[in-house]
């Protein structure tokens, strides 16, 4: 299936972000944005959830069994996921959320042996285990500016 229009412009910037260390910042933007939108993504929750954990036990190294074209595809999805101006801008109400469901869509469809390989090893983890691995980083406090 062929990816979904405009999103091959994410793959350099997710590239970035994991190259940056700044994996964090997008998981915690993510949460935000589900969060904040309610039942509109009460379907994806789940699928959303999974994807975060990917990350955050990659980004932990806990589980490195992924292929890095999946992982970054993964990442350019959640990074088209926060955006609110992509090919559909997220606040035209009704239809703004619909390429953003596109494109998870896609990722969860290309790369269904991938993430079905992560959820059987999340399952295998104990939910002690899980709620280390899985748990949010802190958000940083903002940075003020140094006096000279």
């Amino acid at each position: 299936m062929k990816a979904p229009w405009n999103f091959s412009r994410y793959l350099p910037l997710a590239q970035r972000f994991l190259s940056g260390g700044r994996l964090p910042a997008l998981l915690l933007a993510v949460a935000r944005k589900s969060g904040r939108q309610g039942q509109r993504f009460a379907g994806l929750k789940e699928d959303l959830r999974l994807l975060q954990g990917l990350c955050l036990a990659w980004w932990r190294g806990e589980y490195r069994a992924i292929s890095s074209q999946a992982l970054l595809a993964v990442v350019a999805a959640l990074l088209y996921f926060v955006t609110p101006f992509d090919a559909v801008p997220d606040w035209l109400f009704g239809v703004g959320f619909v390429d953003d469901l596109a494109v998870l869509a896609w990722v969860l469809g290309t790369w269904h042996e991938e993430l079905a390989a992560f959820r059987a090893w999340r399952d295998e983890q104990s939910d002690d285990v899980l709620e280390v691995i899985e748990r949010l980083p802190p958000e940083a406090p903002p940075t003020l500016p140094e006096k000279r």
